[in-house]
């Protein structure tokens, strides 16, 4: 890969992310609400009280520019503010408490979808017109269709409610009182089951329907029909022929899917009371928690960027035309 390439589209991510926090600056100031009457959480507070308050905190001070460098330069250093809801703990510990049980939920159900729809669509693809193809395809489309919250009330009202499989709500037993590893980590695994099948399921479908679409396409290629000719086995072609250019789209969708993976954490999480940022998002926008928010936020966009940024850089590596 030329290095010209490569430092374009870095340059380029870097001017994204300045745009993105001067656009995180401005949504959440424009919001409604005062950041001092909400964390003083005292409605009777005096004017006095407050503009002290406003003066120790900076936003006495201009929103642009003074305001906006500090916001920057603070977010350079790691410092997001102090979270309203937990009183006086920094957002980046309250947002680092919640990303280990997000990525192990979406990243349990990433690689499940990433394996399962990969070989189904293949699979159908290669075998286009025959009973695994139409009813992959069916299967694949009804589950692209379902919205996340409701296959997963589904599943929980059929594997824990009704038939008592596995647990609904929450990471761990409260209260399961044993120092045994081996117990806890069946224990998380019997909570994770239902969550990340929930995420897998709806993924499962669309890495499905568009690898099955590149593999039919592929197949119409001329070196396919040149391998064929030459005898090739026809497992041969699949795997060293048609699969490393049928990916090629795939690559994409697979790192836009890990930039959105904490976006995709929200309503299944709710749906399973799982602690993690998901969650959080939705309990900082019923306290109005800004700092918290506006932390989010903020990762989830320079996770879209840096996740666009990998998937550039392995496509070129795929794919040299691109670099032109």
């Amino acid at each position: 890969m030329g290095a010209r390439y490569f430092g374009r589209k870095v340059f380029q991510a870097f001017l994204t992310i300045l745009f993105v926090l001067v656009v995180n600056f401005l949504l959440f100031r424009a919001m409604p609400g005062s950041a001092e009457r909400i964390l003083l959480r005292n409605p009777h507070i005096s004017q006095a009280q407050l503009e002290a308050q406003r003066e120790r905190w900076g936003l006495n001070k201009p929103i642009i520019p003074d305001q906006l460098v500090d916001y920057v330069i603070a977010t350079a250093q790691g410092d997001l503010g102090y979270s309203f809801q937990f009183r006086g703990q920094p957002v980046t510990e309250v947002i680092g408490g919640k990303i280990g049980p997000t990525v192990l939920l979406i990243g349990t159900g990433e690689i499940i979808a990433l394996i399962v729809g990969l070989i189904l669509g293949a699979y159908a693809g290669w075998r286009r017109g025959g009973p695994v193809d139409y009813g992959g395809t069916a299967v694949a489309l009804v589950l692209y269709a379902m919205p996340s919250f409701w296959l997963g009330m589904i599943l929980l009202i059929i594997f824990s409610t009704t038939l008592g499989l596995y647990p609904g709500h929450g990471m761990v037993t409260p209260g399961l009182g044993t120092d045994d590893p081996v117990a806890r980590i069946t224990d998380l695994l019997g909570h994770l089951v239902l969550p990340a099948a929930t995420y897998a399921l709806g993924y499962i479908g669309q890495y499905s329907l568009l690898m099955r679409s590149s593999i039919i396409e592929v197949l119409a290629e001329d070196y396919i029909q040149t391998a064929r000719a030459k005898g090739l086995d026809e497992t041969r072609i699949l795997r060293s022929h048609a699969l490393p250019n049928a990916m090629l789209p795939t690559v994409t969708l697979v790192a836009i899917n890990f930039g959105y993976l904490w976006a995709g954490a929200i309503t299944v999480e709710e749906v399973f009371s799982w602690p993690g940022l998901g969650t959080l998002t939705v309990d900082a926008l019923s306290s109005r928690d800004y700092p918290v928010l506006q932390g989010i936020f903020l990762l989830l966009s320079v996770s879209v960027i840096l996740a666009n940024l990998v998937a550039d850089v392995v496509y070129s590596r795929l794919d040299p035309r691109v670099r032109t």
